[in-house]
């Protein structure tokens, strides 16, 4: 689908940028997007069919006064509007063996030209011509948008070293390196602060429309501007990995991908482009016989038939909608990996939440540590954040920051064998003792004296609605840690919005019941499942699609990937989402707006409805007109403008959720 596309047109402070040198480059001005008439007259295929119509109005006006040139005229109106479909149609022909409608049309004009309706031929073509650039308008314009998206990727950085600062081409840079990105620049690479303070404009990643102020520590991501602050960046992803290579990748995937309506269509095409052409032939040879028609009134009848029986507006019933809505979302930081998605997205039944870092706000803090009686606190916080430094999960960064905050810089422990154990924590060897920090389950169906603290500290920190881990030295309880994520500002209003929609939310997290109850209870879910490790809510996925019917999941994890892939729709977390997810995933929310899911299914369902509506009237008219035809004989005009005149109103129809 080639209306994701449109990503950097539409997220609304994008800025037209060719990054020549170190990432330089400054932002040019907002656009916002719109259907515009001068744009929309660049396109060479409206060039091709507007011209058409001037040399058909031209040859229909001197055509009493000069049969000869009108002719002429006529036959480059033919040239000029039908090239490019008749080029098409002759591929498809040679190529796969198979019928479309573009021969059908050619077939049908150069059949009304050898009857001597040289004009209604003109019409034909004029008309199928601009019903082809108004949907070639929107893939022209999407390519366009690839290339500008394309230009915002940079292509040098700055990168300082002991000799000073040298120029490297983007591919060079490794995580680890230091850059120097100045006011006005690209950033080159996804990042973090090490030194300067900025605002930065994250348009063409986020679509926000302001910039956001980052100090020492923030992330910032490639393909954003720095404003007016001089800063020092320490590169954390290669540059084929980096978010912004991601949405690169996404969007040219999603070029390839087609609604399953769109393949059933490109096959009834198929069928019924020869069905129509056997007609045709029929009515040609066989009603002189039967019916007693003359040869020229059987031949007339026959491509009045070939016009109005051809399958043109019911063929761009489906795309038009589904380039409209993908961009329609794509303004709002929604990215659709194709339109297949959107079908699916329009039968939602049940959408189901991860917890951290999408319900809640995923940059949790730690609020209580206790370590056990034979510990010192601050000893055993410089052990577990020098295990926990090893991890990316916004838990374990918490941690971190913590040690940071209370230890100041202290250098970090010799570990060893540090590894992440999927659904529950981490361990490692530190000092020749085995550490392990995460869930409490352990804790579960004990019974000694010992434990039986730790189970009331677990289950009041709980009931705090904390998320509570352990740390386990040898096995041995070595103390409790507690952290709260609070809910995202928006989660209550995402979950009511899409509650009022009829669709059940629910929420499926790895935190245990007690915590997972208190942040569902605020966010106002149906139901929450807890206690989860990722094969479980693969499991809990499968079984709500088997109960409800279509599910979407929502996720930004690692261990959410499986899930995402199992759901109906995967809906990823673009902002602080792990690479995983973002792979995975159907649509990503760019700007991490949980808000937007609501409206975009709303949406979604919009264009199912107008898909339906442009279906059954394209085959209302098409019915009319073949009953006319034999019935009522129409002329060949009035044929030429039903049919495409049908066509034109379709794709507007679809159009307008441009504006939805």
């Amino acid at each position: 689908m080639q209306a994701v596309q449109q990503l950097q047109e539409t997220l609304s402070a994008s800025a037209q940028i060719r990054s020549k040198s170190s990432g330089s480059g400054r932002p040019g001005p907002n656009r916002k997007p719109q259907f515009q008439l001068k744009s929309m007259l660049k396109n060479k295929e409206m060039q091709a069919a507007l011209g058409s119509g001037m040399l058909m109005l031209m040859a229909w006006g001197i055509s009493n006064w000069s049969q000869w040139l009108s002719v002429i005229l006529y036959v480059v109106s033919y040239a000029l509007g039908g090239w490019s479909k008749a080029r098409e149609g002759i591929e498809t022909l040679i190529r796969e063996r198979d019928l479309d409608v573009n021969l059908l049309m050619i077939a049908a004009s150069l059949g009304a030209a050898t009857i001597g309706y040289w004009n209604e031929g003109a019409m034909l073509i004029f008309i199928f011509a601009l019903s082809g650039a108004l949907e070639s308008y929107t893939t022209e314009r999407s390519s366009k948008d690839i290339s500008e998206l394309m230009a915002l990727k940079p292509e040098t950085a700055l990168r300082l070293s002991r000799e000073g600062t040298e120029t490297v081409g983007i591919e060079q840079l490794l995580p680890g390196d230091l850059l120097l990105v100045k006011p006005g620049e690209l950033i080159p690479a996804d990042g973090r602060i090490s030194k300067g303070v900025s605002a930065v404009n994250q348009a063409s990643i986020t679509g926000e429309s302001l910039p956001v102020n980052k100090v020492a520590g923030d992330e910032v991501y490639a393909g954003t501007i720095n404003g007016e602050g001089v800063l020092y960046v320490e590169v954390s992803q290669s540059s084929e990995n980096t978010l912004f290579s991601k949405i690169i990748r996404m969007v040219e995937e999603a070029q390839t991908e087609v609604p399953d309506s769109q393949r059933f269509i490109k096959t009834f095409e198929s069928v019924y482009a020869r069905i129509v052409v056997v007609v045709t032939l029929i009515v040609i040879a066989g009603a002189p016989i039967a019916l007693g028609w003359t040869w020229a009134a059987a031949f007339y009848k026959a491509m009045v038939f070939l016009v109005v029986a051809s399958p043109c507006a019911l063929v761009s019933s489906i795309m038009p909608v589904m380039l409209s809505a993908i961009s329609n979302r794509a303004r709002r930081g929604i990215l659709f990996k194709g339109g297949a998605h959107v079908e699916n997205m329009a039968l939602t039944a049940v959408v189901a939440f991860d917890k951290t870092g999408t319900l809640t706000m995923g940059s949790p803090v730690v609020t209580d540590w206790i370590a056990a009686a034979d510990y010192d606190a601050d000893a055993l916080l410089h052990v577990v954040a020098t295990i926990e430094s090893y991890s990316l999960h916004p838990l374990a960064r918490a941690i971190v920051a913590k040690a940071e905050a209370e230890l100041g810089q202290k250098e970090l422990l010799a570990a060893d064998q540090v590894q992440a154990i999927t659904g529950w924590g981490m361990e490692g060897i530190i000092g020749g003792v085995k550490w392990k920090i995460g869930r409490t389950d352990m804790l579960d169906g004990s019974g000694t004296l010992a434990d039986t603290k730790w189970i009331e500290l677990r289950a009041r920190l709980e009931a705090e609605g904390k998320t509570v881990s352990i740390i386990l030295a040898d096995e041995r309880i070595a103390g409790m840690l507690a952290l709260r994520d609070e809910l995202r500002p928006q989660a209550q209003e995402a979950v009511k919005r899409l509650q009022v929609q009829g669709i059940r939310v629910v929420m499926l997290t790895g935190d245990r019941p007690e915590t997972a109850a208190v942040i569902a209870k605020q966010a106002g879910v149906d139901a929450v499942y807890a206690g989860l490790l990722p094969e479980d809510k693969v499991s809990h996925i499968r079984m709500l699609r088997k109960q409800h019917g279509h599910v979407v999941m929502v996720g930004d994890g690692v261990n959410d990937a499986p899930a995402l892939t199992a759901a109906t729709v995967g809906l990823g977390m673009g902002m602080n989402g792990s690479g995983a997810a973002l792979e995975v995933a159907d649509v990503v929310l760019m700007n991490d707006g949980i808000e937007e899911i609501a409206p975009t299914i709303a949406l979604a369902r919009k264009a199912q409805r107008v898909v339906k509506q442009n279906m059954l009237f394209a085959v209302s008219v098409i019915l009319l007109l073949v009953i006319s035809n034999f019935a009522q004989d129409i002329a060949l005009p009035f044929g030429v403008i039903g049919h495409e005149g049908s066509t034109l109103l379709v794709i507007l129809n679809g159009l307008r959720l441009l504006r939805s």
